[in-house]
């Protein structure tokens, strides 16, 4: 496997250098299909403007789109086409003749040869050193046989391979989806896919079929179309990014919490919170973050479910400034939207706040909204592994949440990951004495010891208090318990 030199060509879209493991070589042709407004032009526009700046001649030989047309897409972005040569190949004028319409008079062949001509004509004229060739789809009904259709193509790729122009030909695979023609002609093959959920807007992807002799990054990867070009985010692999940091006991303002926690959370793990609506998730969360800030780290939450400006209202009645935290730059609170979102956007996003702001807290809150963001939902374990070994070897501590169906007694969860957290806290609601109460236990934690009672907790203007453990219960989890002795906490309340 060949890597990537300084001589590659760039195709100036964020994020598929990286994908392609650094570029296009020179002096090949390249397939990029998708269907019509996958963003085909885009990508293509980019990689003659990336060609324009590094003072390269540049040639768009269009066979679909008109001038004017590719100069609005231009515009639309915010761009210029000054040193890209536009070549508009319309059809002769004897062929809008409609005397000349006879096959007798003007066959195929003849349309396919004159297409053939011209393009070579403009290519000789301006000697270019990229070419967009748009479309395939043209040259594939003037030649009405595969045979013909993959003869011309080839002839198309020798005749650029010695003039060692780098060439990117686009196919809006109008025709037969399974025509593999140019497949085994192209140095490497760029697939587009717009995918349309039941809800939200369209999701788009990409994924390299085919680069001979590189090594790149396989399998599907988000990208967008936005105002200024296409944004890519390569599939996150966690093991490419390893980091070493000294791992430790990272320890809270509760004693109680830090009891019931075996002393505290390690750096470089994962908190999983598991509870029904109302338990008071986010807002354990937010006290995590409140004790990494005053440790004078940078904290991150991406919050899915909840409005910000309501969280920071709740926060502060627990005497936590979340708005203070971000006007420091101490905070990256972000709000998602989950019918917008991809989910390698959201990788990308973590990724940015982790080593672009040096977030060592990250918040998830919660796992329910990120599963809505999933194309299919047998995907979000996998994606969930990636990210938190990524975090893991960052030394970022990460904290989940995940809202259960029911209130009290067996209750479900719609994601199941806690075999992939190192840590899991449970929260209950359970029935006392004509109230209801909450109760915390921690069922799970890889390292070390963890206490293994059953604390109740309160949510007031001190934030979460938690209590002695409940030794007096039984059945407490199951949310109805019964009293089998004293109750110190609860007898004291209602002394």
């Amino acid at each position: 496997m060949s890597i990537a030199t300084s001589s590659d060509a760039q195709l100036g879209v964020s994020g598929l250098d990286d994908v392609l493991g650094g570029g296009l070589e020179r002096s090949r042709c390249y397939l990029l299909e998708g269907s019509p407004g996958a963003g085909k032009t885009t990508i293509a526009l980019q990689f003659l403007l990336a060609g324009a700046a590094a003072n390269e001649r540049c040639l768009y030989i269009t066979l679909s789109e008109t001038e004017d047309e590719l100069r609005a897409t231009a515009t639309s972005h915010g761009w210029t086409l000054d040193g890209i040569d536009i070549y508009e190949l319309v059809p002769p004028e004897n062929l809008l003749d409609e005397d000349q319409q006879q096959s007798l008079l003007y066959s195929s062949d003849l349309e396919l040869g004159e297409t053939t001509k011209r393009i070579f004509e403009a290519f000789e004229a301006r000697k270019p050193q990229r070419v967009v060739l748009d479309s395939l789809s043209e040259i594939r009904l003037l030649a009405q046989s595969s045979l013909r259709y993959r003869r011309q193509i080839l002839a198309l790729k020798h005749y650029f391979a010695k003039s060692g122009a780098t060439v990117l030909l686009l196919d809006d695979l109008s025709a037969d989806a399974n025509d593999k023609t140019v497949h085994s002609i192209a140095h490497a093959v760029i697939r587009l896919d717009e995918l349309s959920p039941e809800y939200g807007g369209e999701r788009r992807r990409l994924r390299v079929l085919k680069y001979r002799g590189r090594r790149y990054r396989g399998g599907f990867h988000d990208f967008l179309i936005e105002t200024g070009g296409v944004r890519v985010f390569p599939r996150l692999v966690s093991a490419e990014h390893k980091n070493r940091f000294e791992r430790g006991l990272l320890t809270t303002d509760s004693n109680e919490l830090n009891a019931l926690l075996g002393g505290g959370v390690e750096r470089g793990s994962s908190l999983l919170m598991l509870g029904p609506a109302g338990t008071g998730k986010s807002l354990l969360a937010l006290t995590f973050i409140k004790t990494a800030i005053e440790r004078g780290e940078t904290a991150a939450m991406f919050v899915f479910d909840e409005e910000v400006g309501l969280l920071v209202q709740r926060a502060l009645g627990l005497g936590i400034d979340l708005q203070k935290m971000v006007d420091d730059k101490k905070l990256v609170l972000e709000q998602v939207d989950a019918a917008e979102l991809t989910p390698g956007e959201f990788s990308a996003r973590v990724r940015q706040c982790v080593e672009v702001y040096s977030a060592r807290t990250v918040v998830v809150d919660s796992l329910n909204g990120y599963q809505a963001a999933m194309p299919a939902e047998h995907a979000l374990t996998l994606h969930m592994h990636e990210l938190l070994q990524y975090l893991n070897r960052q030394g970022a501590t990460t904290i989940l949440t995940v809202a259960q169906h029911g209130l009290v007694g067996d209750m479900k969860a719609p994601v199941d990951i806690t075999y992939l957290a190192d840590t899991v806290i449970l929260l209950r609601y359970f029935e006392a004495m004509g109230r209801v109460r909450r109760a915390i236990s921690v069922v799970k934690k890889r390292m070390g010891e963890h206490e293994n009672t059953i604390r109740e907790y309160q949510i007031g203007g001190r934030g979460i208090t938690l209590g002695e453990p409940l030794i007096g219960f039984q059945g407490i989890l199951r949310g109805v318990p019964s009293l089998v002795g004293e109750a110190p906490l609860l007898k004291r309340e209602n002394a």
